[in-house]
């Protein structure tokens, strides 16, 4: 679960409070949010890597293809799922980890852009002892339960032949987990920005590995719903279109770009100075990127695999019996632009 800034109304606010797991308990405790026939409405959290939809949001380059995109913020997956499953969003943005949790042949809604990936912004710190993840084996680690976290840790684990299972889980948020390292009560926590930088600059343990370390792993994607991608698919291509234009906008033009995705993404963001650090720890993906990540039915990119850990590790931890695939889950036919 990425931070958040601020619930857009009331009815967002009651949608944040849903946290049941359950597709049943997801419609029933949504609040309707209708959006106009030719708009987007897509949920999301806080999170520097959404900043392309706000600058293409203000930039124009949505509208210039005959779309309108809103972007209403929640606090956290459950409340975005929750507004998808009643039809009150057409998408969301999240981390493919968490997005597989909620897909269903009942629930049916696919990726059809990366938007970035964590690239330095999400981290595990420790006790400067520890020089390895093979010694996280019987360690405590404090770490948000259910998100991008804990599928990261568990990646982290499987390529070093051990498993959640080998660790101490103590559930908390990302901030809390950050706070009880530095205040000693924890030997290891999973954390990010700007909790990382304030940690090294404190000298206060080390980060052991950083999400730079794992390119491609932790992706934030922009899911609609399948009714979406079927009977609007040139709204669709528009939302990809403009979002690429974005990227390019962003690479040529950082400065203008840092003030306009600041004051769309706000929260603990707003400040352009405090946003351009944030940049640093994501890579915005343009269409090359896409392809590579998402590749097609044919030959899928490295997301298919992502696409199995995830489900492979919510099975684990939470006694599931996802069986959710890349095909399931991902529609490449939008990322490839004329």
């Amino acid at each position: 679960m990425r931070k958040t800034k601020r619930v857009e109304s009331l009815g967002q606010y009651f949608a944040c409070c849903c946290k049941c797991a359950g597709l049943s308990a997801l419609i029933a405790g949504a609040i309707s949010l209708p959006a106009s026939a030719d708009t987007l409405s897509i949920g999301h959290t806080t999170w520097v890597g959404y900043g392309t939809l706000y600058l293409a949001q203000e930039k124009g380059f949505f509208e210039e293809n005959g779309l309108d995109v809103e972007l209403p913020t929640f606090e956290g997956s459950s409340g975005y799922m929750s507004a998808l499953a009643s039809g009150d969003l057409q998408g969301v943005a999240g981390t493919i980890a968490e997005l597989v949790k909620y897909r269903s042949a009942d629930f049916c809604f696919k990726a059809v852009v990366v938007l970035d990936d964590s690239y330095g912004g999400d981290g595990v710190v420790t006790e400067s002892n520890v020089t390895s993840i093979h010694q996280l084996q019987g360690m405590t680690v404090g770490m948000n339960e259910g998100g991008a976290s804990q599928f990261w840790l568990s990646y982290l684990l499987r390529n070093n032949n051990l498993s959640l299972s080998d660790v101490n889980i103590q559930n908390m948020s990302a901030d809390a987990a950050a706070a009880a390292f530095i205040a000693g009560r924890i030997p290891v926590a999973v954390t990010w920005e700007p909790n990382l930088s304030f940690i090294r600059s404190h000298d206060r343990g080390h980060i052991l590995v950083d999400s730079s370390e794992t390119p491609g792993v932790i992706i934030d994607v922009v899911a609609l719903s399948c009714d979406v991608i079927e009977q609007r698919p040139d709204d669709v291509n528009a939302l990809v279109k403009g979002l690429y234009k974005a990227v390019d906008y962003f690479k040529n033009n950082p400065q203008a770009s840092y003030a306009l995705m600041a004051e769309g993404v706000g929260g603990y963001l707003e400040d352009p100075q405090d946003f351009a650090e944030a940049t640093e720890g994501v890579r915005f993906y343009n269409e090359s990127d896409n392809q590579d990540s998402i590749g097609n039915h044919d030959s899928p990119g490295n997301i298919a695999d992502l696409v199995r850990v995830a489900r492979e590790t919510w099975n684990e931890v939470e006694g599931s019996s996802l069986n959710t695939t890349y095909s399931d889950i991902v529609d490449p036919s939008f990322i490839h632009q004329p």
